[in-house]
């Protein structure tokens, strides 16, 4: 098993910035991507950003050039830094693991934290 804990969300106004963390703990030896989801009211969870064990990045088209993720391996963090925050940005976003050859889905997931982006 892996425990991801989310940190950093808040109330912003749009145009701020937000830094999101996770720290995953358990065995983590078996997580090859870290990522990042989101969910807003009504809306199906959506991916946001992920990074592979070699620091590979994927983004969504709508948050390409505003959201940077990184990941320390030796910490077993992952971070979101979000730039330019819009009000389309508030949902709770969801730290996740996943291990290979398991889909998101299979893998592992943390409580979630709170964005949200007033105008």
């Amino acid at each position: 098993q892996v425990q991801l804990v989310e940190s950093g969300g808040g109330l912003v106004q749009a145009g701020d910035s937000l830094r999101l963390s996770c720290a995953a703990s358990g065995r983590t030896f078996s997580v090859y991507a870290m990522g990042w989801f989101r969910q807003a009211p009504g809306k199906e969870r959506e991916f946001v950003a992920f990074v592979t064990f070699e620091r590979t990045t994927h983004y969504a088209d709508a948050v390409k050039g505003r959201f940077t993720i990184s990941r320390d391996n030796a910490k077993n963090t992952v971070n979101l830094q979000m730039n330019s925050l819009k009000p389309e940005d508030t949902a709770v976003y969801y730290c996740a693991a996943k291990p290979a050859g398991r889909t998101w889905y299979e893998g592992y997931w943390g409580q979630g934290t709170q964005v949200t982006v007033s105008s």
